[in-house]
């Protein structure tokens, strides 16, 4: 009985090693293809412009005050002259400030609207993976060595995500 189940086991494991289905996809051309892209694009470019206009208005200020502070005569006390200075790290350090603020923003606000775009995606994936019978589906590139028997599931996962 033993020996029976050896067997069988020994006859089945090389087929269903050989069975198995890969498939690769080219997930930026799908992110690409994807109309929802272009609309959080747009919503990214609107955030930057504003953050541009804050930060242009913020050099301005510190433009027109180191004017000042260099248009200082040599009679101006040098606690004045400290003050203003001090007053220029100080917009300096806010500049800096709201630069990182406004860069971790964007990041934020990219990462939140790309989110759902890739979560469709991957349920496309998943989809077609189960549509089709594959073992595993790559994303494109990832291998060091793909064969010729290798499916392309680009075009399967941008029929099923309805994009062309």
């Amino acid at each position: 009985m033993f020996k029976k189940l050896l067997i069988a086991l020994a006859v089945m494991v090389p087929t269903v090693m050989f069975a198995q289905k890969f498939g690769e996809v080219d997930t930026e051309a799908i992110f690409n293809a994807m109309p929802e892209r272009a609309t959080a694009e747009e919503q990214i470019a609107a955030a930057s412009k504003t953050y541009e206009d804050e930060f242009s208005k913020l050099r301005d200020e510190m433009d027109k005050k180191y004017a000042e502070y260099q248009a200082l005569d040599a009679a101006t006390p040098q606690a004045i002259k400290d003050r203003r200075m001090q007053e220029l790290q100080e917009l300096s350090n806010r500049i800096q400030a709201f630069s990182e603020q406004a860069q971790q923003d964007l990041a934020r606000q990219q990462q939140t609207l790309a989110a759902p775009i890739q979560d469709k995606i991957t349920n496309a994936i998943k989809k077609v993976g189960a549509d089709n019978g594959f073992t595993f589906i790559f994303p494109k590139g990832l291998a060091a060595y793909s064969g010729a028997d290798v499916v392309d599931c680009t075009d399967m996962v941008k029929a099923a995500l309805g994009v062309k």
